[in-house]
C-alpha cells in the first residue's frame, strides 16, 4: 500500500511564495520519478514539474522561471517551492510517484491566490 500525502496550501496573496510537501509512506521500493501537477477551475491536469530518483528534474514551459521541485529521498519527500504566485496560479496541486509501472497519487492540496 502506497500513501501519498500533500501539504503546504492556502490562501495567499499575489506577489507571495509557497513551499509544498508532498509525504510517501509504504512499500516504496521500486519508486523513480514523482510529480507535481496541479488542476485549476475548469481547466484539465496538468504536469508542472517532475523529478527522479537521480535529481533530474523537468517543467512545464509555463512555471519554469518561477516553480523550484526539490526531494528528500531520505524522508521519501518530494517539495515544490512556487514563487510569484498569480492567480492563475489558484488550483489543487497533486502529487504522484512512479513505482515500477504503476502511479500512485495523493488527494492535493489546495492553492488559491487573491489579486
Amino acid at each position: 500500500q502506497v500513501q501519498l500525502v500533500e501539504s503546504g496550501g492556502g490562501l495567499v496573496q499575489a506577489g507571495e511564495s509557497l513551499t509544498l510537501s508532498c509525504a510517501a509512506s509504504g512499500s516504496l521500493f521500486g519508486s523513480n520519478t514523482m510529480g507535481w501537477y496541479r488542476q485549476g477551475p475548469g481547466k484539465q491536469r496538468e504536469l508542472v514539474a517532475a523529478i527522479r530518483l537521480d535529481g533530474n528534474t523537468n517543467y512545464a514551459d509555463s512555471v519554469k522561471d518561477r516553480f523550484t521541485i526539490s526531494r528528500d529521498n531520505a524522508k521519501n519527500t518530494v517539495y515544490l517551492q512556487i514563487n510569484s504566485l498569480n492567480p492563475e496560479d489558484t488550483s489543487l496541486y497533486s502529487c504522484n510517484v512512479r513505482i515500477w509501472n504503476t502511479y500512485y497519487w495523493g488527494k492535493g492540496t489546495l492553492v488559491t491566490v487573491s489579486s
